[in-house]
């Protein structure tokens, strides 16, 4: 059985109702830390459609706490190493000067069969689909990604916490990839504000960006790329087209206008390292999709920083996503996220 397994719980996995039922390991300290213990393994979702997850987290979760106000949900990289950037998360935190005991600070580590913690209670994903919002394809399957964050957003805010007024959604590169994605296509925030809870998407560094129509960056703003040398640029998971089934209306429809017009009113701010320029960089993504964005991940953040204001001039919509570059910085999370600008935009002193 996988590191973990045996904390699991089957009479709560049978009658868990709520959206997220946590077994921590018993060695796992009550009281807030920094220390970097196992992956605490959960049990997102309900009823038929529970699936297990391993998360880190800098509090225990098996009591209700009153004195958590923030969630920081911090999202690996390519190489799903969910301890290396909780490790980043809580340096983050300590040079914000946030108390881990007020702040929840969770990072949710995607797993395939074949990683160590893997079981077949879980939701298995092949390879890097994971970072697109694709489903589940091993052990409990058809569990989109994105669908993990709504299911992690329930339990925050199920009564647990009661104190809690804000959670805070932070992707860095192929999690980034998956964040913007997550912060455009979800049904969850407004749910979420209209429950008091302030919601904010940190974009940082991801290899491409999901676009609302079919123009992308030219020499003289933004035109049709056009398919001929390169079909399919416009179809997801660079656009709208063939969109997975997370991402479409109830009438299995996708309006480009309708949800720029509700990503626009949403909280998210872009970061990017200044030195982030390598068109060469190992996991930079090279299809011809990404390519169409732009040559590096700093060229394509620029680049879809003024396609937003583009399309709120085409669509009569004020957009407001403020983004900032790390000076000096590169790729590496830690670098980013340990600057003293990432802190301060990030976290803004109140």
């Amino acid at each position: 059985m996988a590191a973990g397994a045996t904390f699991w719980n089957t009479a709560l996995l049978a009658t868990a109702a709520a959206a997220f039922a946590l077994l921590p390991p018993a060695s796992y300290a009550k009281k807030a830390t920094d220390d970097i213990a196992p992956p605490q393994i959960v049990t997102l979702g309900a009823g038929a459609q529970q699936y297990a997850f391993a998360i880190y987290a800098n509090n225990a979760l098996t009591q209700d706490n009153n004195a958590i106000t923030r969630a920081v949900i911090l999202e690996h990289g390519v190489k799903r190493d969910g301890d290396r950037y909780f490790e980043t998360g809580v340096n983050l935190l300590r040079k914000a000067n946030l108390d881990p005991a007020q702040n929840l600070l969770l990072t949710p580590n995607f797993l395939t069969e074949g990683d160590a913690l893997s079981d077949s209670k879980m939701a298995l994903w092949r390879g890097d689909n994971w970072m697109q919002g694709q489903d589940s394809t091993h052990g409990k399957t058809g569990i989109s990604s994105f669908r993990v964050f709504d299911d992690i957003a329930a339990y925050l805010t199920s009564g647990h916490f009661p104190a809690l007024k804000e959670i805070v959604f932070i992707g860095h590169s192929a999690g980034a990839q998956l964040m913007q994605r997550y912060a455009v296509l979800n049904n969850n925030d407004e749910k979420l504000k209209r429950a008091g809870i302030k919601v904010r998407y940190v974009i940082s560094s991801p290899s491409s960006y999901l676009y609302f129509d079919n123009n992308r960056p030219s020499d003289n703003g933004f035109a049709p790329a056009g398919g001929v040398l390169c079909p399919g640029y416009d179809n997801y998971r660079y656009g709208l087209g063939d969109m997975i089934p997370y991402g479409q209306g109830k009438d299995g429809q996708v309006n480009g206008e309708q949800l720029f017009k509700r990503y626009a009113a949403r909280d998210v701010t872009y970061m990017v390292g200044s030195k982030d320029n390598n068109p060469n960089h190992r996991f930079l993504d090279k299809a011809c999709g990404a390519r169409l964005q732009g040559a590096t991940r700093l060229e394509r953040h620029d680049n879809y920083v003024r396609y937003e204001q583009f399309l709120a001039g085409k669509w009569q919509t004020p957009v407001h996503h403020p983004d900032f570059e790390v000076p000096g910085a590169g790729h590496e999370a830690a670098s980013l996220f340990g600057a003293d600008i990432a802190v301060q935009k990030i976290f803004p002193a109140k």
